[in-house]
């Protein structure tokens, strides 16, 4: 038998010896009944109906019998681990009434002849129930304290108590709680009337090691609850951070050193009502006295009363709590401690994924493996479970006996990295590519050193030790700075499918908020997210957020002078790739430009730049006229941005007449597109020479 089964056969013997003794006390206390004629009924089960019949009065017990099942119940109280009932006294500090009044009422739930005997010491067929006034006449350890709220029987809702038409306390029927019934039986499990709010906290069983970085947050919340050893409650530990999941698996690993199971809660879940909440309070409490668990409570996104419902509950709820919050939150009464965690560092990054790759694609190189998983760490900020499903995933998705390909890995990644930013910003589906990009060589020539310095960002950073003497400027920032129409954002899609990266414009309506301290905070979100997700921000029209700062006349402009130098803090603190974009280049404050790595200036197309405009605007498939004059539509002073708009009005209405694009129909859309640009024209501008002989 092992030590589970011998402990569940000596609280099974302690169980049955406790409600023999109750019933032989209520027995010797239980006055011998009136049999009364028929239809009259009788007071007591058939057993005892039998014992009348044949002795002539009901059994009575005897102080002997008592002693004696009294005796093998203090025998079992005294084995090691105790049973049920004396570990439910030590860790709830029941008094011995508290004890006997519980037993009462366990025996009543297990034992259906107690029922019958409760009615005839209360000379009461109707009060087939427990009392506490029959409590205090059955044993002879009567504590009057058990009746108050702050007793132990009713503080912790052991008792279920019924007071209809205000009936007196002592007179009120008694219950034991259907949880306290099963644990006295050896059954420990969460209360019922939890499980709706809380959800177990899974521990990876894998048991892989932590990151280093991650390790030592363990190792110092460990520390942190250890000391000092004489506090009464351990320190409520704030997890801060924005990544849940590492929080989640730190807090596992602190749960699984201390031999404690995680239960997690959104503080939505805690009852507003002043009853429900101190009722869910109270059982909580009990639990963690029952149950060797903590709490893991995630507060993100809470209002204001929740934050103070939260602060109740913290300043009276024992056991270990995590905290889950994206930023320091109100001080409670208790201890605190907070730690903040972050996803592993991008190093560590690369050795889970050259760990996770080693497994899923069989036998590569290692120089072919460091190279693919560095490049990964260096783009993607991904927790050690997402790099593991990521990894597995695109195994799994492989076909059969293949290797697995690093561009649909890649391809994954940036489509689990998106979650974070698909709410605040717009993914640009970037079409554009060199082929199609037409500047003068200088400005090619800048963008491809974006994209150099963006592939070679892992060997600068972390091979050759700049990230170790550098704490901010560790990501590029460029300005396209030209007139509305010369490529800016065509530019961007292009690095963007250089690098295989998400473009992201940022949408100024969602960012700028009137309410002071809100565009911080939403500043804050886009850059972080767009720090977890390797995606490229793109902000158009940068002057509007990024403006000079002005002379405070007013706390107007303090406080959008504070938004400014928030913007360069952040920007120069942002470890990815930003594009700013804007034709008001003067408009910018000048501690911007510093903080610039690279200024790309986009000048209005030549004649040359716009033929080449002019020959690759339209795509393979749509007909043209064999006639089309590219060198003519050339001196048509337009943008590489009107240009195609040009194009685009003119396939619309060669649509329409069924024919193929002519250089008629160009014409015409050229002169509507003048108008549209308040731009004064000749009329000899647009004559043709070759009109007379494509109309011939």
């Amino acid at each position: 038998m092992n030590p589970a089964e011998q402990w569940n056969d000596i609280n099974t013997r302690h169980l049955a010896a406790m409600v023999s003794w109750v019933r032989l006390r209520l027995q010797k206390l239980a006055p011998s009944p009136k049999v009364k004629e028929k239809g009259g009924g009788l007071w007591f089960r058939k057993e005892e109906a039998q014992d009348i019949e044949e002795s002539g009065s009901p059994q009575k017990a005897t102080d002997e019998e008592i002693a004696k099942v009294h005796q093998a119940m203090t025998e079992l109280e005294g084995t090691q681990p105790p049973p049920a009932l004396i570990l439910l006294d030590e860790r709830l500090g029941l008094t011995p009434f508290d004890r006997n009044v519980l037993a009462l009422c366990a025996a009543m739930e297990l034992d259906t002849r107690i029922a019958s005997l409760c009615a005839r010491v209360h000379d009461d067929p109707n009060k087939a129930y427990p009392t506490f006034a029959l409590a205090f006449a059955l044993f002879d350890d009567s504590d009057w304290s058990a009746l108050s709220p702050q007793g132990a029987l009713r503080h912790w809702r052991l008792l279920e108590i019924s007071q209809p038409d205000g009936r007196p306390l002592t007179a009120a029927a008694l219950r034991a709680d259907e949880r306290i019934i099963n644990y006295l039986k050896g059954l420990n499990y969460l209360d019922d009337r939890l499980v709706p709010l809380l959800d177990r906290l899974e521990i990876p069983a894998d048991n892989r090691p932590l990151p280093p970085s991650q390790q030592d947050q363990v190792e110092q919340i460990l520390k942190s609850l250890r000391w000092p050893e004489t506090m009464e409650r351990p320190p409520i530990i704030h997890l801060l951070g924005s990544d849940g999941p590492s929080k989640r698996l730190v807090a596992g690993r602190v749960a699984a050193a201390l031999g404690l199971s995680l239960q997690a809660m959104d503080i939505k879940a805690l009852p507003p009502q002043s009853a429900d909440f101190e009722n869910f309070t109270r059982l909580w409490q009990r639990e963690t006295r029952l149950l060797p668990m903590g709490l893991y409570i995630e507060v993100n996104g809470a209002g204001e009363g929740e934050r103070l419902l939260l602060k109740r509950f913290l300043n009276r709820g024992p056991g270990l709590v995590f905290v889950d919050l994206a930023e320091a939150g109100p001080p409670a009464t208790r201890p605190e401690a907070a730690f903040e965690i972050a996803k592993p560092l991008p190093r560590e990054q690369a050795r889970l994924w050259q760990a996770a790759l080693q497994d899923c694609v069989g036998d590569p190189s290692k120089h072919q493996l460091e190279y693919s998983a560095a490049r990964l760490a260096e783009q993607f900020s991904f927790n050690q479970l997402q790099i593991q499903r990521l990894a597995a995933a695109a195994k799994e998705n492989g076909a059969d006996g293949e290797a697995l390909s690093m561009e649909a890995l890649w391809g994954a990644c940036r489509v689990a990295a998106r979650a974070g930013m698909e709410q605040l910003a717009q993914r640009i589906d970037a079409k554009a590519d060199w082929q199609r990009l037409v500047l003068p060589p200088e400005q090619k020539a800048l963008l491809l050193r974006i994209c150099e310095q963006a592939h070679q960002r892992n060997r600068v950073y972390e091979e050759w030790g700049f990230r170790e003497v550098m704490n901010r400027g560790l990501g590029i920032n460029a300005l396209f700075a030209g007139e509305s129409g010369t490529g800016k954002t065509m530019a961007a899609e292009v690095i963007a499918n250089e690098l295989s990266l998400d473009l992201y414009r940022i949408d100024l309506s969602a960012v700028v908020n009137k309410y002071i301290g809100e565009t911080e905070k939403n500043l804050r979100r886009v850059f972080d997210a767009a720090e977890e997700s390797g995606a490229i921000l793109f902000f158009d029209e940068a002057d509007a957020l990024f403006g000079k700062r002005s002379e405070v006349k007013d706390s107007h402009d303090r406080y959008a002078n504070i938004e400014i130098n928030y913007l360069l803090q952040r920007m120069e603190s942002y470890r990815g790739l930003a594009i700013l974009a804007t034709n008001m280049k003067n408009a910018l404050d000048k501690a911007f430009m510093r903080r610039l790595r690279f200024i790309v200036e986009f000048p209005m197309p030549g004649a040359a730049e716009r033929n080449e405009i002019w020959q690759k605007v339209f795509p393979v498939e749509t007909p043209l006229s064999d006639a089309l004059d590219y060198d003519y539509l050339a001196k048509l002073n337009l943008s590489g941005g009107s240009i195609h708009n040009v194009a685009l009005n003119a396939a619309f209405e060669a649509a329409q007449t069924g024919g193929p694009v002519t250089m008629a129909m160009l014409l015409s859309a050229v002169q509507a597109e003048f108008k549209k640009l308040e731009r004064p024209a000749k009329a000899s501008e647009f004559d043709w020479p070759g009109h007379a002989k494509a109309v011939a």
